[in-house]
């Protein structure tokens, strides 16, 4: 029978042309086509933790910096860090001769044993942290910089903006006979309103910045640099002096606990009709979508029903699965198709009739007595039939010697929008015919044997 291996094998095209397995792919309802990640408009619905689940507005997570406030990373490993509570003996303030226990924090890496101990951070009296970070002596810099691209760009916009309203001729004024007081009024505030975006007349941009300076002398080696052995283990590798580019510590020992990077929430639309095909819930907590229109819940999936040995010009039986995703019965015709792409290496013969494809019943496998199914089944094209799963012969002559054996084939099948009559006095969806191209790797050729 077939595996989820034979997923990468069979390819559905989708509306840009590529080819992909179905389980990567979208039907768009309203388009009646396949949506690959490149078909589709991809947008931001919230910020999220990916271990405390707290999201937040875009906004905040700006100010953020996109990272979360109470969870951090192993600066070794990557691995989420752990808070673990340990005990410290103190002298009792009230009786010098008495001592007193009293918790403290401090997180460690489940992965690679760093602990915060191993930098010399001091330990928190509270479990919810309040970890200093690592100040950036360049952050008073950075900050200069950005003001002031921020002030150039509010001076660039508010010139594009005067542009558009030049000022008329002296010859052209404005009437109450045509009625146009009330535009020439409106005109007057929105030229205001433009003066008050420039940059006042205090405020020099440009003069504020001081300018950088070139470094033109470097500190000389260390005299040990070349007989000194090194120890690997108290130094960083590149990838761990990446993940912090404000500091890239290159001793282990000034390595410290970076806050965890927020993940999004995204929705997928149609860049045709511009409408929806995946929606998460807004909850993180949740795992549901309010609309996933995956076309592996939509469209009859195509996967190889057993391995066969391929012969040069040599036909070869072949059965193919097809799985009906759908809650109605649906009809499936199977269509030679013509190869413009060349990837085609092999000839199919496919069945002339059409198949009838059992609707999906996921509580059909537990039954004890399953009601008999009688499609009148040709066993010259049906191989078999089990539930909403129908195995079809097809016959597979290589036409080249050595190399993958690789069909083309269009199938067209029914599809039902029950979305469509949600609200409406029509009891049964309507019915469209759609098609698919789909691209099949049935295997190699098998070599001669001298």
């Amino acid at each position: 029978m077939a595996t989820y291996l034979d997923v990468k094998l069979v390819k559905y095209v989708c509306s840009c042309s590529k080819r992909l397995p179905v389980c990567r792919l979208y039907l768009c309802r309203h388009c009646l086509k396949l949506r690959c990640s490149d078909c589709v408009q991809h947008e931001v619905d919230t910020p999220y933790c990916p271990n405390c689940l707290e999201n937040m507005p875009t906004s905040e997570a700006k100010l953020r910096k996109n990272r979360c406030g109470s969870c951090y990373d192993c600066p070794g490993c990557g691995h989420t860090l752990m808070t673990r509570a340990s005990n410290l003996t103190l002298p009792d303030p009230e009786d010098a001769t008495k001592t007193i226990s009293k918790k403290m924090y401090y997180m460690a890496c489940s992965f690679c044993r760093w602990t915060t101990r191993d930098v010399n951070i001091e330990d928190q009296s509270v479990a919810s942290g309040a970890w200093q970070d690592q100040e950036n002596e360049h952050a008073k810099r950075i900050n200069n910089l950005l003001e002031h691209y921020r002030k150039l760009a509010q001076k660039e916009k508010a010139e594009k903006e005067r542009k558009k309203y030049v000022k008329r001729r002296s010859h052209m004024y404005y009437t109450d006979k045509y009625g146009l007081t009330s535009v020439a009024a409106a005109r007057k505030k929105t030229l205001s309103s433009i003066s008050s975006l420039s940059v006042k007349d205090n405020e020099e941009a440009v003069s504020e910045l001081e300018p950088g300076k070139r470094v033109e002398d470097f500190a000389p080696l260390p005299d040990d640099i070349f007989t000194k052995p090194l120890e690997l283990s108290k130094m960083t590798c590149m990838e761990q002096r990446l993940s912090t580019p404000e500091f890239q510590p290159a001793n282990a020992q000034k390595m410290f606990p970076q806050h965890k990077h927020l993940l999004i929430r995204k929705s997928l639309r149609c860049k045709e009709c511009e409408h929806n095909l995946s929606k998460p819930d807004f909850n993180p907590l949740s795992i549901k979508f309010k609309i996933q229109l995956i076309a592996l819940n939509h469209i009859p999936e195509i996967r190889i029903g057993g391995p066969a040995v391929f012969v040069p010009n040599k036909e070869t039986r072949v059965v193919l699965t097809l799985n009906n995703p759908q809650t109605f019965d649906t009809i499936v015709k199977l269509l030679a198709m013509d190869d413009e792409s060349g990837l085609t290496t092999a000839k199919i013969e496919l069945p002339k009739k059409e198949m009838i494809l059992a609707k999906r019943n996921d509580l059909a496998g537990y039954d004890d007595n399953p009601v008999k199914q009688d499609f009148n089944d040709d066993p010259s094209s049906i191989a078999f039939r089990n539930l909403n799963k129908v195995g079809v012969i097809v016959k597979v002559t290589p036409e080249v010697e050595q190399g993958d054996v690789i069909v083309s084939l269009t199938m067209q099948h029914e599809y039902r929008n029950t979305t469509a009559t949600v609200g409406t006095e029509d009891t049964e969806p309507p019915v469209v015919w759609i098609e698919q191209k789909v691209f099949i790797k049935l295997g190699t050729i098998a070599e001669k044997v001298k």
